[in-house]
């Protein structure tokens, strides 16, 4: 998949970065036909954190002809999300939701699933490049094309002539970084200490099939997720405002095994379970730009906006993204006249926004008290299509308006 000429060549799409909304986009854009190349820095596998998918993804996999592979690589199923705090739980099942579509899906070791899925774009027909780092990207010359100026690990530069570039460099951030497209983002700073533990968990100790939100006794606005993978690992973490994980690295370890031990439910089932590997930092992870797109480009996932993981929401995101630059670039290239803003930004900022709405009430405390309230309602069913990430299906009012919904959700269950 490495191949490659030293000579300028011409692609109809280039793809920065290999990750999902890169392969998916890829894959979309081959099934029309369309020459496309994946430039990606790194070699995969290699790990990522994110392993908790969302129902509303399973479509795209389906559509980008990737979820026969997905399916049978034998991945924990998933068909929920459990929330616990102090001595309240609330567990919701993602197939029983407002809105159509998949269900159930997922939780993956991340550097199998995005090689997986790389790979299925490169059988399609992508020309896949590891190894390979884009240096500059030369957008808005009048009538000339966009050119990537390219380094390969053996020091060899090159160009690529592109009709048109997409960055799905993740956290990697390419084009904002390169072509100055940041702006402050609305999300407080935080971070997130986390690691595999080998669980042990017996069969009937916890329900496997959901990935567990617990907050921390004493700070509602700190939290961790537990996510059973298979083989009898789970992938676990703690989120909170970065100053209160900011430890050296030689203790992350145990500041991570403390702060789980604090929670009842987690010590409970991996209080003292092994970790599998060391316990990373990540931080300063949410990210904002002006717009998704330019003259020649547009921003896939997190190469655009990043939120929070309490959701799990960024895979979704990134493949929404894809699925929707994909058939609005594919119309483009075809002559029709495209309106990036209206086809594409427009209509990825609702469901980004939605989440938004969602997450900050989360932090706040309103979304945790309407998750822990007793009362099972109409409501639920809405809240639950969100949660397994249909945040773009506006027949939802808490899609629709998921602002003015919320705080009136979250009044009537203070009264109550």
């Amino acid at each position: 998949m490495n191949q490659h000429s030293s000579k300028r060549t011409t692609v109809d799409v280039t793809i920065i970065g290999a990750g999902p909304a890169g392969a998916v986009a890829a894959a979309l854009l081959r099934k029309t036909g369309r020459s496309v190349l994946v430039l990606e820095r790194q070699h995969f596998p290699r790990f990522s954190i994110g392993e908790s998918l969302l129902p509303q993804s399973m479509a795209y996999l389906e559509e980008a002809g990737m979820l026969q592979a997905v399916v049978e690589a034998g991945f924990q199923y998933k068909n929920g999300a459990h929330f616990v705090y102090r001595d309240q739980s609330s567990s919701f099942d993602f197939r029983d939701k407002h809105s159509p579509g998949w269900g159930t899906t997922y939780q993956v070791e991340r550097a199998v699933f995005d090689d997986i899925l790389i790979r299925c774009a490169a059988e399609q027909g992508a020309d896949v490049r590891f190894g390979h780092t884009v240096r500059a990207v030369h957008t808005g010359l009048t009538g000339l094309m966009p050119l990537v100026d390219v380094v390969d690990e053996a020091d060899h530069a090159y160009q690529i002539e592109a009709r048109f570039v997409l960055d799905a460099s993740g956290f990697g951030r390419v084009l904002p970084r390169l072509l100055n497209l940041e702006s402050p983002t609305r999300m407080p700073t935080r971070a997130a200490l986390f690691t595999h533990v080998r669980d042990g968990i017996p069969v009937d100790a916890s329900d496997r099939n959901k990935i567990c939100i617990a907050t921390h006794p004493e700070r509602r606005d700190v939290w961790f997720w537990m996510i059973p993978l298979a083989g009898g690992r789970s992938s676990v973490g703690c989120v909170a405002e970065a100053s209160f994980l900011d430890v050296p690295e030689a203790e992350r370890d145990a500041t991570l095994r403390a702060l789980i031990q604090q929670e009842p439910t987690l010590n409970r089932l991996i209080g003292g379970a092994p970790f599998v590997m060391p316990v990373r930092h990540i931080g300063g992870y949410a990210a904002n730009v002006e717009r998704l797109h330019g003259p020649g480009y547009a921003l896939l996932g997190n190469a655009g906006e990043f939120l929070d993981p309490v959701f799990s929401s960024g895979v979704t995101i990134a493949l929404r993204s894809a699925h929707l630059a994909a058939h609005t670039l594919n119309r483009q290239l075809d002559g029709a006249a495209v309106d990036w803003s209206a086809d594409y930004d427009v209509p990825l900022r609702k469901g980004i926004d939605t989440f938004r709405a969602f997450v900050e009430r989360w932090y706040s405390g309103e979304l945790q008290d309407i998750i822990y309230h007793p009362d099972q309602t109409s409501i639920r069913r809405m809240i639950t299509a969100v949660l397994a990430g249909y945040a773009w299906d506006e027949s939802n009012p808490y899609v629709a308006d998921p602002v003015r919904r919320l705080t009136a959700l979250h009044q009537v269950c203070v009264q109550r």
